[in-house]
C-alpha cells in the first residue's frame, strides 16, 4: 500500500452530481476531492439529451406552472413510492439551480417573441409567445407532465450542463484524479472514513482517506443486456456501499426502461422527440398510443408507455426484422428545420447507428434499460443512515425523489439539485465534532490488504470459468426473467440463475494477469459486485408482491397500498451470502403532503 492520500471530502463519480456536490463543499472552506472512471466530460451525465425540469413558466405551454404542480407531477409519477419530503424539497430548488447554471454558462433555448409552430396530437399549430417573456428560458413538453417544464439546450441539455459545471470545478481548483477506481470503502464502527482506490492504468492501490464520502457514480443498467447506460454504468457505487454490510440500498427492483432506444443497439433518443410531437407507429404505421392511452397518448409516463409497446408487440404488431421485433418513431412531421436544430443529436445517432435519416425514414425503437431508481439509501440531506460519514446523490442514491418511476427531466435536474443540498450536508458534516478525521492506520491497511488479496486471488485463479460469459449470462438473465413485466415463476428462476452465476464468479481463471490497464481483470472482479446487484434486483422484484410504477408483476397487476406503501432496504451482511438481507422502511400515509390516488393515467 503507497502512503495515501486525506482529504476533507471524496467525491467517488465525476459526472453532473459528483462535481455540483463537490463544488458546493469547496464553497464552504473544505479541500475536496473527486475521483472519476474517465476523464468527468466523458462521464454519463453527458448523454442527458432532451431536458432539466424546473417550474419556470416562462414560454406559452409553461402558463400557470409552479413548484406545487411539479411536486403533484412527481409523486404521481412515482406512484406514490417517493419521499414526499424530499420531492418538495426539489421541486423548489431546481428554479434556482438552473438559474445558476443560465449564470454560470449554460446556454439555455430561450422564448423567442411572436407566432410559431408547433406540433400537437399529430397536427400543426401555430401559438404566438407574449413579447414579455421574450428572452426567457423556454421549455418543452415531457412524458407525465401538465405543463411544458423540461428546460432544454436543443437536445444536448447533458453535455451542456456538464461542460458548464465541469468549468466551475476546475475555477474552484477541485482536483479530479481520473482513471481511478474505488474498490472498498474504509469503515468501522458504523463510520465511513474513504475508500482504497485502484489506478486503473497501473494497478496501484491506494487509500484516500477522508472526513466525508460522497458516492455519485450514476446507475446500474449495464446489468441489463440492452441498456442506455454507458458501459461505465455498472452500479460500483452502490454496489461498494452494499458490501460493508452497514450501509442499505433503497427500492433496488424499481427499473426503468425507456420508450425509445434505437433499435437494436438500445442507445437513447430522447422522450423531447415525443414532447415535440412525435409519434409511435407499428408495422402498419398505425398510430396505437390513443388506443390504450386516450389523453396522454405518447406522453404518459414512460413506465406505461414501455409497457404498451411491448403489449402492442406480443399482440403481434411489432415490425419484424433479422434482430428481432420493434416498433416505430415518426419525427418527420416535425420537419426538416426543427429536427436540424432542436434534435440535432437524435439525427446524428439515427444516421451513424441506423444509417436512418429521421427528416425522410422512420426509427425503429424498442424499450431499453434506462434508469435504476434504487441505489445508496439516504435521507432527504443526502446522508446514510447507517454508515455515518457516507453520503450519495444522483442516481447512485435512493434519496428518494422518484420512487418507482422517474418523470423524464428529473433525473437531470436531480443531479444539480442534490448536489447543492447534499454538498452543503457534508460541508455541515465536516464542520460538526462528528466529521473530525480519526481512524487508525492499521484500519486503512487491513482494508488495502484485503482489497490487494482478492485482486490476486483473481489474477492467479485456476479455474475454468470465463469472466466474460459470466457477465452475459447475467445480463441475458436480468433481460428475460427481470424486464418489463414480471411474474413469480420467472423472478425465482432468476434468482436461482443469478446465485449459481455467482458461485461459478468464484472459479474464474484469466489469460492475463497483468497488473495495470487489464480489462479481463477488471470484468472479473467487477462481476462479483455486479451479480450482488442484480440479485438485489431480482430478488427484491420477487418479494414485492404488487404492481407500483415500473415494478410490474403480471400476477399481482395492482398497487397494494395496504401491504406494500413501504421502501425495500438492501445489505449483503456477510461476503459468502448468496442473498440480500431484506428489510422494508414504511411510508407514513398520514405525513404525505399529497395522499395516494389515481396516477391519471
Amino acid at each position: 500500500m503507497e502512503p495515501f492520500y486525506t482529504t476533507d471530502v471524496l467525491v467517488i463519480g465525476g459526472g453532473l452530481a459528483g462535481e455540483r456536490a463537490a463544488i458546493e463543499a469547496a464553497a464552504s472552506g473544505h479541500k475536496a476531492t473527486i475521483l472519476s472512471l474517465v476523464p468527468p466530460r466523458r462521464s454519463h451525465s453527458c448523454a442527458a439529451q432532451g431536458g432539466m425540469q424546473a417550474s419556470l413558466g416562462n414560454c406559452l405551454g409553461a402558463a400557470g406552472d409552479n413548484e406545487d404542480i411539479h411536486f403533484a407531477d412527481t409523486v404521481r409519477g412515482s406512484d406514490w413510492g417517493a419521499d414526499q419530503e424530499v420531492v418538495r424539497m426539489f421541486t423548489h430548488t431546481a428554479p434556482k439551480a438552473i438559474r445558476e447554471l443560465a449564470a454560470w454558462g449554460v446556454p439555455w433555448n430561450r422564448v423567442a417573441r411572436g407566432e410559431r409552430e408547433i406540433t400537437v396530437d399529430g397536427q400543426k399549430k401555430t401559438i404566438s409567445e407574449p413579447d414579455a417573456a421574450h428572452g426567457l428560458i423556454t421549455s418543452r413538453n415531457f412524458g407525465g407532465t401538465q405543463k411544458w417544464r423540461a428546460c432544454y439546450v436543443s437536445d444536448g441539455t447533458g453535455h451542456a450542463m456538464l461542460y458548464t459545471v465541469s468549468n466551475q470545478a476546475i475555477a474552484a481548483n477541485i482536483p479530479v484524479h481520473e482513471r481511478m477506481e474505488a474498490l472498498a470503502l474504509i469503515h468501522a464502527d458504523g463510520r465511513c472514513h474513504g475508500a482504497i482506490v485502484r489506478n486503473l492504468m497501473t494497478g496501484e492501490l491506494l487509500a484516500y482517506v477522508a472526513r466525508a464520502t460522497c458516492i455519485a457514480t450514476g446507475g446500474f443498467g449495464r446489468i441489463y443486456r440492452v441498456s442506455t447506460n454507458a458501459i461505465i454504468n455498472e452500479g460500483m457505487g452502490a454496489a461498494i456501499a452494499l458490501e460493508t454490510g452497514v450501509a442499505t440500498l433503497g427500492n433496488m427492483e424499481a427499473i426503468q426502461f425507456h420508450p425509445t432506444g434505437i433499435f437494436p443497439a438500445g442507445i437513447l433518443v430522447t422522450e423531447g422527440c415525443r414532447g415535440d410531437g412525435g409519434l409511435l407507429l407499428d408495422r402498419n404505421e398505425h398510430r396505437f398510443m390513443p388506443d390504450y392511452e386516450p389523453e396522454k397518448k405518447e406522453l404518459a409516463s414512460r413506465d406505461v408507455v414501455s409497457r404498451r409497446m411491448e403489449e402492442h408487440i406480443a399482440a403481434g404488431h411489432g415490425v419484424k426484422s433479422r434482430f428481432g421485433e420493434h416498433l416505430w418513431l415518426d419525427i418527420r412531421l416535425l420537419g426538416a428545420e426543427h429536427i436540424n436544430t432542436q434534435l440535432r443529436e437524435v439525427k446524428e445517432i439515427c444516421q451513424y447507428f441506423l444509417g436512418v435519416d429521421p427528416v425522410k425514414e422512420l426509427i425503429p425503437v424498442r424499450p431499453a434499460q434506462h434508469y435504476s431508481m434504487g441505489g445508496v439509501r439516504t435521507n432527504h440531506r443526502g446522508e446514510s443512515p447507517q454508515l455515518r460519514g457516507l453520503f450519495a446523490a444522483g442516481e447512485a442514491a435512493c434519496w428518494d425523489m422518484h420512487g418507482f418511476n422517474r418523470l423524464g427531466g428529473n433525473s437531470v435536474a436531480e443531479t444539480v439539485v442534490a448536489g447543492m443540498i447534499v454538498g452543503d450536508t457534508i460541508a455541515d458534516f465536516c464542520d460538526s465534532a462528528e466529521g473530525a478525521l480519526q481512524l487508525s492506520t492499521s484500519l486503512v491497511d487491513e482494508f488495502g490488504r484485503r482489497e490487494s488479496q482478492r485482486l490476486a486471488e483473481i489474477a492467479n485463479g485456476k479455474g475454468r470459468e470465463s469472466a466474460f460469459e459470466l457477465a452475459r449470462l447475467m445480463q441475458e438473465t436480468m433481460t428475460a426473467e427481470v424486464g418489463i413485466f414480471r411474474d413469480g415463476d420467472r423472478l425465482e428462476q432468476a434468482v436461482a440463475t443469478l446465485q449459481e452465476l455467482q458461485l461459478r464468479s468464484r472459479n474464474i481463471s484469466l489469460r492475463s494477469s497483468a497488473p495495470g490497464a487489464n480489462p479481463e481483470l477488471v470484468t472479473a472482479y467487477r462481476l462479483q459486485r455486479m451479480l450482488k446487484l442484480a440479485q438485489c434486483v431480482a430478488y427484491g422484484a420477487l418479494q414485492r408482491t404488487e404492481s407500483r410504477g415500473a415494478h410490474y408483476r403480471a400476477d399481482y397487476p395492482r398497487r397494494d397500498d395496504l401491504n406494500w406503501m413501504r421502501r425495500t432496504l438492501a445489505r449483503w451482511p456477510s461476503p459468502d451470502d448468496r442473498l440480500p438481507a431484506l428489510d422494508y422502511e414504511p411510508l407514513d400515509i398520514m405525513k404525505m403532503e399529497l395522499p395516494p390516488g389515481w396516477r391519471g393515467y
